[in-house]
């Protein structure tokens, strides 16, 4: 059995596809069968436009992505009106991801979003994102402004709160625990690493923000210590995310301490992978006599 429950919700893959590597679903509807994918988290919405940083924005490493998109998105009012309406027909559940500059931004954000005609069964909260010069990651270093914007949002919304974590923080533990306290019914992480590139040659910087986000197979050893010191504090379920592309990876991760998890950087090479990862896991699962994937949840170690 692959199906995992955060609170009262079902979904039917453990597998969901990250914010910002999928657009808003619509973007690939031709090339990719929905129904299968367990959740879809739409890209960022913040309350007013935004064009994004200035490029380059994405550079390719030998093992993954930097990227520097700068939450680029139409904003809430456009979202409501022109993205929500497909989004409410796509044939699987989705979550909305938002962001902010302030804890103003956020609260009006939700609130604006809550008065639409949604069927988003929840909200992941990007407190995390190092790719914006302003905001966002104020709240996801510092536990008390993390406890203080979840317990707000939780006062506002009756729907999955999810708080999406950074792994640039010396005790990721510690911020995961104040989500929980403002309840937060989940955590979702990590985020990118903060990294840098360079050209050899002209020494010239290769994102026009110096410093980006990495992504991609080369953070999952990271990401999975990350994980683990989470599953060790909170009670929450936890969503585990960074450098999976394939189902061994998956596992890993669920071991760790993961309930779900969620496919970033691989969608732009395979957009169908988290498909493809839903039948080797289930396969997996069959071989080795496992009938449910939440009894190896923390199942690990020496």
């Amino acid at each position: 059995m692959l199906t995992v429950k955060i609170k009262n919700i079902e979904f039917k893959s453990p597998i969901m596809v990250a914010s910002g590597t999928f657009g808003y679903g619509d973007e690939v509807k031709n090339l990719v069968d929905i129904s299968q994918i367990g959740c879809i988290i739409t890209k960022s919405v913040t309350l007013n436009p935004r064009e994004g940083n200035p490029p380059p924005r994405i550079h390719e490493t030998s093992s993954g992505m930097l990227n520097s998109i700068g939450l680029a998105n139409v904003g809430v009012d456009d979202f409501c009106n022109n993205k929500l309406p497909y989004l409410n027909n796509m044939g699987t559940k989705f979550i909305i991801n938002i962001a902010g500059s302030t804890f103003d931004e956020y609260v009006k954000v939700l609130d604006k979003i809550e008065k639409s005609n949604g069927q988003h069964v929840g909200y992941e909260i990007n407190i995390s994102c190092p790719n914006v010069k302003e905001g966002g990651m104020e709240f996801g270093v510092n536990s008390n402004a993390t406890y203080k914007l979840t317990s707000k949002l939780r006062s506002i919304t009756e729907k999955l709160l999810i708080m999406k974590l950074s792994p640039n923080v010396t005790n990721i533990e510690k911020i995961a625990l104040a989500a929980e306290k403002g309840g937060a019914d989940a955590v979702s992480a990590v985020n990118t690493f903060v990294g840098m590139a360079i050209d050899y040659k002209t020494g010239k910087m290769l994102l026009n923000t110096k410093f980006g986000g990495l992504s991609g197979p080369a953070i999952k050893p990271m990401a999975i210590a990350k994980i683990h010191k989470i599953y060790n504090t909170v009670k929450i379920p936890i969503i585990g995310m960074g450098g999976i592309s394939k189902f061994e990876d998956i596992v890993e991760f669920v071991r760790a301490g993961a309930n779900l998890v969620q496919i970033g950087t691989l969608n732009y090479k395979e957009p169908s992978i988290a498909c493809r990862l839903y039948n080797e896991l289930e396969q997996f699962l069959l071989e080795n006599k496992i009938n449910d994937i939440n009894k190896l949840v923390g199942v690990c170690g020496k």
